[in-house]
């Protein structure tokens, strides 16, 4: 695992117990930071949080469980982190799956509660670290997805939502800066669960996982042939949070396997 040099600094991570948002929590601690995440189920995060403080050391963990769509949790788990750690550097938001939908299979309360999720998962974090990154000249980045310039028929409200998330993102980095940087990471397919409860549920159960995964590839049109892991995200976000992306802001990243057609 590539070692960023985080010493003496302090990371947060939204939605920090699995997929992406677990690696980069394990890829901040490899590389020296002390890290607080949450997420909303309490037993996962307290058995996360557990495994992490014996590997990494009692002093550079913090969990909570909460919402990041409730403002008032979000606020205390600022304060929290201040208290515990006295500083923040590095915001990494992450949050949110994507709904398959098309246009005429979407309600007006899908539309919402995608709308609310995606951008406010962002605002609510964003405006209770502001502070404490502005005075540590930090940074944000946001877990974001191709969708968000590449939209598929049958994501229709979620690509819809992306693209908002993009757009926010970019006026962030403007407004911010110099304190702040705002970048963003632009997802392709990723071994995450939601791939793998698609596995569970495939027509065919004579197929094995990795013909399946091989198959998926080869059907979405993947460059490299396979689906991105955790670690391979983590390391992207790691890199944008770094003083080695110190000239790096309004950025956005594609790790897609080549999937992206845009110039």
């Amino acid at each position: 695992m590539i070692n960023f040099n985080y010493e003496g600094k302090v990371a947060v991570v939204t939605g920090g117990t699995s997929g992406i948002g677990l690696a980069t929590v394990k890829a901040l601690l490899h590389s020296g930071a002390k890290v607080a995440f949450c997420a909303r189920s309490n037993e996962r995060l307290l058995e996360v949080e557990n495994k992490l403080k014996v590997e990494f050391g009692e002093n550079r963990v913090f969990a909570k469980a909460l919402s990041v769509l409730d403002p008032k949790e979000v606020n205390i788990f600022s304060e929290d982190v201040m208290s515990l750690f006295g500083k923040c550097d590095l915001l990494v938001n992450n949050a949110g799956q994507a709904m398959l939908s098309t246009f005429n299979t979407t309600s007006d309360d899908d539309w919402r509660s995608e709308y609310e999720l995606k951008i406010f998962s962002q605002i609510y974090p964003v405006r209770a670290f502001q502070s404490m990154l502005k005075k540590e000249r930090g940074s944000v980045v946001a877990v974001n997805s191709l969708l968000a310039l590449q939209p598929e028929k049958h994501m229709v409200c979620t690509s819809s939502a992306r693209a908002a998330v993009q757009n926010l993102i970019k006026s962030l980095s403007i407004e911010f800066a110099p304190e702040i940087r705002v970048n963003s990471i632009l997802l392709g397919l990723v071994n995450t669960s939601q791939w793998e409860r698609r596995f569970q549920d495939r027509e065919d159960h004579a197929i094995t996982k990795n013909d399946w995964y091989k198959n998926l590839a080869l059907n979405k049109g993947i460059p490299l042939g396979r689906l991105g892991e955790p670690d391979e995200v983590a390391t992207a976000i790691a890199f944008l949070g770094s003083s080695g992306a110190s000239y790096i802001t309004g950025a956005q990243l594609e790790i897609s396997g080549g999937l992206s057609k845009q110039i």
